[in-house]
């Protein structure tokens, strides 16, 4: 039913996909918005500035024109979240309206405070959608070891087949039909590891780490619940199991970030010396946007949002987060 997909970014992610998804027997198409990237990906089969040390299956092609995916059985779509709608909106320009698209950004739009579905819903509205999210790093991935996710769509035959389309021995998708939940702790849990990063940086420990892991769980719940999520999804991989991947190594970009933030180095200073996206940046301000709509504390995510808008130094969210009042649990 889906031999032959497209998989849009060519980013350290959405290259992981393409390795994947051919290892699980598919046709696979890898778009590249850089033509350099493009061309090294078809001659030397590698991604050197997105995916180092990773020799590709060469019957992956990559192209630079969406045009090309107009015959891709489903679509991939793996740029960045900030960028989603832009790429959507060019893309279904070519392809039928039967063809689904899996969501495997995890972002919230910064202008909007719109969910990566909503947003495609406007750029895309007859395309049936799913959403692929859960603990996974991309070089882990690309190199065939195993990995659990979860992909959800509200058609849950579609999402079903999806799942089983992309299966194979190392990549394991369990489906659902919770697809606010499923993109809620994947958007979340990246500005949760910028904070979790912090406490690295600042050096204040192994319990003062836990400690944010657990609170800031409780904050993707509180935001979840609020969009109509279920708690068993948020407890599932793409929640909890994605925070706990994504607070607990250096080679997360978000946790990275948040460690060199706590280093004392500036974000600006950061971010110039990356090519790769830490998306809880941008979240961080989108998550806002719905806890004031919602009227949600989210102590954490809020000292994150103001620190890197520049408006609180690292020292003083820790001493504002420290200083709140005691209270239940629960």
């Amino acid at each position: 039913m889906f031999a032959n997909l497209g998989v849009i970014g060519a980013g350290a992610w959405g290259t992981a996909l393409a390795q994947t998804t051919r290892a699980a027997g598919h046709d696979v198409m890898l778009w590249a918005f850089e033509a350099a990237v493009a061309e090294e990906i078809n001659n030397l089969h590698t991604n050197a500035a997105y995916l180092a040390d990773v020799v590709l299956d060469e019957a992956i092609r990559a192209r630079c024109e969406l045009a090309d995916f107009a015959e891709r059985d489903v679509i991939l779509l793996v740029v960045p979240a900030q960028h989603v709608r832009r790429i959507a909106t060019e893309l279904v320009r070519f392809v039928p309206q039967e063809t689904p698209i899996v969501i495997c950004s995890k972002g919230i739009e910064q202008a909007t405070g719109k969910l990566m579905t909503d947003v495609l819903a406007e750029a895309a509205p007859a395309h049936p959608v799913a959403v692929l999210s859960g603990p996974s790093f991309a070089h882990e991935v690309a190199a065939g070891l195993p990995v659990a996710v979860t992909l959800a769509a509200g058609d849950a035959t579609l999402g079903e087949n999806l799942a089983k389309a992309l299966a194979h021995r190392a990549f394991r998708p369990y489906w659902s039909d919770d697809v606010v939940g499923v993109e809620v702790g994947g958007a979340v849990k990246n500005v949760l590891a910028i904070a979790a990063g912090i406490v690295a940086g600042q050096g204040l420990g192994a319990s003062a780490h836990a400690a944010l892991v657990a609170r800031g769980f409780a904050e993707i719940v509180s935001v979840g619940k609020a969009l109509g999520a279920r708690e068993e999804t948020l407890a599932g991989l793409s929640g909890l199991g994605d925070l706990v991947l994504t607070c607990a190594s250096p080679r997360s970009r978000n946790m990275s970030l948040g460690r060199s933030l706590g280093e004392g180095r500036g974000l600006d200073d950061i971010l110039g010396a990356r090519r790769s996206v830490a998306e809880g940046v941008q979240t961080a301000e989108a998550v806002i946007r719905i806890a004031d709509r919602h009227g949600l504390e989210l102590p954490i995510c809020r000292a994150v949002d103001a620190i890197v808008a520049g408006q609180l130094a690292v020292g003083e969210a820790i001493e504002g987060l420290l200083a709140r009042p005691l209270r239940r649990e629960v």
